[in-house]
């Protein structure tokens, strides 16, 4: 056998180390350790569940997915792994978020006070509206949350802002998706599209919504439905200001659709998906009723 090339001799490393030349070799031809290639597999699921959430899981999310798969491991070794690999979330700038508050249209009182804790499906549902740049110019995504489940029940993209393209279609959306079966504060910003009589004309001709609207510039009264717009913004898969409207219709659609209300998990459901707690909720009032 012939010697592997070093700084120094075998023979003359042994004495030193007190290391015999048969231990030597030995420890050169063994494999890589037991706990080595656990990592190694781990690291090829932390890979998997990374690219499907579009390169934006941190380990918290990673460690809850590889738990519901079945996996027993720590939080700190998730990290580790991802950290000696250089995995991490990758997360967009912000872009710009408001509507137009500026008019002399009746507005609302604020029910929620900035509470957000629904216990029961069609309690209470959070909406708003955010501009996104494309290669047509701004575009506008408006969304209804429940948040009870946090599921996004009725949502519209458009071109224009006014309430026929933004908010009458959410709404028409989400009333069809989860009909009305008891009292439910629908909660919004003042923007121009919740207060007009177009829209307060649908709201009024069911007498179980009662209208609840943020106070003036307080964004955190909305906070729900800002935070989701925050996901969307970090989370999107690709760069919106490079795509026409229609392509990013699209994605749009997989991102709320697909990924958001089926497979996402959400720290706030304690790490389900929105569709998942949507059926624990519906048992939980099945047995109740």
């Amino acid at each position: 056998m012939a010697e592997h090339k070093h700084l120094y001799p075998i023979v003359k490393m042994s004495e030193v180390f007190d290391v015999s030349r048969s231990g030597y070799y030995s420890w050169m031809g063994r494999g890589p350790s037991d706990r080595a290639k656990e990592n190694q597999r781990l690291l090829e699921l932390i890979k998997k569940i990374w690219l499907k959430s579009g390169k934006t899981y941190g380990s918290p999310r990673i460690h809850q997915q590889l738990l519901r798969g079945g996996e027993q491991l720590s939080r700190r070794r998730v990290a580790r792994l991802m950290r000696k690999e250089g995995i991490q979330s990758q997360i967009r700038p912000k872009w710009v978020a408001t509507t137009d508050s500026k008019h002399s249209l009746p507005v609302a009182p604020n029910l929620l006070d900035q509470d957000f804790s629904a216990g029961q499906l069609g309690q209470v549902w959070v909406s708003d509206i955010t501009y996104i740049p494309s290669n047509q110019g701004w575009l506008y995504l408006t969304t209804i949350m429940d948040l009870a489940d946090r599921q996004i029940l009725g949502w519209s993209f458009s071109e224009g802002m006014s309430a026929g393209e933004t908010i009458i279609p959410a709404w028409k959306e989400a009333i069809q998706r989860r009909p009305l079966q008891e009292e439910l504060t629908f909660h919004s910003d003042r923007g121009i599209q919740y207060a007009c009589q177009e829209f307060s004309r649908l709201l009024d001709a069911r007498p179980l919504v009662c209208q609840s609207m943020s106070r003036k510039g307080n964004c955190w009264d909305n906070a729900p439905a800002e935070s989701f717009f925050k996901t969307v913004k970090a989370e999107l898969p690709i760069e919106p200001k490079n795509y026409s409207y229609d392509k990013l219709r699209g994605v749009i659609f997989q991102f709320i659709e697909i990924w958001y209300n089926r497979q996402r998990l959400h720290s706030t459901l304690d790490y389900r998906t929105p569709a998942e707690m949507q059926d624990y909720l519906t048992q939980q009032q099945e047995l109740a009723a």
